[in-house]
């Protein structure tokens, strides 16, 4: 755990916060032994996260309407965003798993790092306070702001909608492969259809948000 403080830049005084912080439930089914898991601190990371966020966007982008603050912020907490935070810090090297979720894959897994992500928030929150927990959050946040205003947030439905009207007679429809996950952190996957046949499947904390993303690969698929 010394490696992982001297990377986010923060000493813990309390590392039981920051070790529950790094355990996944895989791990403390299988050990047992009342061992915690992220799930609570990842509930509280997603709030002091989004607290952080609107309170940054909202102060300094005045320019922008409440729909575009709400896609930059949607855009900025999303799965796939908080997975790459996570892996500049290298968070999978460091998270508890158990044998079985280590050998699938499970510290390369985005649903896992981004939650553990989430968690290491709460638990710097805890252990130091908010002002400690923005200035972690914020290391990320403005960078990834910069390079998304770069290239804007892109209404992905939208898009291969308007590209699907271009000719008549063509149907597009999105429909919800899987739920999964606690209530308070649910993972969805969708898929969008083209006259019934499925070009592009998604993932993500909304079904709105899975659908987008479905949105985007069918977009990929279509090269654009």
């Amino acid at each position: 755990m010394t490696e992982l403080q001297r990377i986010i830049g923060y000493e813990f005084q309390d590392l039981s916060i920051l070790s529950e912080a790094l355990t996944h439930s895989s791990y403390s089914n299988e050990v047992g032994k009342n061992t915690k898991c992220n799930e609570r601190l990842e509930f509280l990371g997603d709030s002091v996260l989004s607290l952080v966020v609107t309170n940054h966007i909202f102060n300094n982008y005045s320019q922008l309407p409440e729909g575009d603050l709400t896609k930059l912020r949607a855009a900025l907490v999303c799965e796939k965003t908080l997975y790459k935070f996570a892996k500049l810090v290298e968070l999978g090297k460091f998270i508890k798993l158990s044998r079985g979720e280590r050998h699938g894959g499970g510290a390369d897994r985005p649903s896992i790092l981004s939650d553990a992500f989430e968690a290491l928030i709460a638990a710097i929150f805890l252990d130091g306070g908010y002002d400690e927990a923005k200035k972690f959050v914020m290391t990320f946040i403005e960078p990834e702001i910069k390079n998304m205003r770069k290239k804007p947030v892109k209404d992905y439905k939208t898009t291969l909608q308007e590209i699907v009207q271009k000719n008549p007679g063509e149907r597009l429809e999105y429909r919800l492969i899987s739920e999964s996950g606690p209530d308070h952190n649910k993972h969805f996957v969708s898929e969008v259809l083209l006259n019934s046949n499925s070009i592009g499947k998604g993932g993500g904390r909304s079904k709105k948000e899975a659908e987008q993303q479905a949105a985007r690969e069918a977009l990929e698929l279509m090269g654009y």
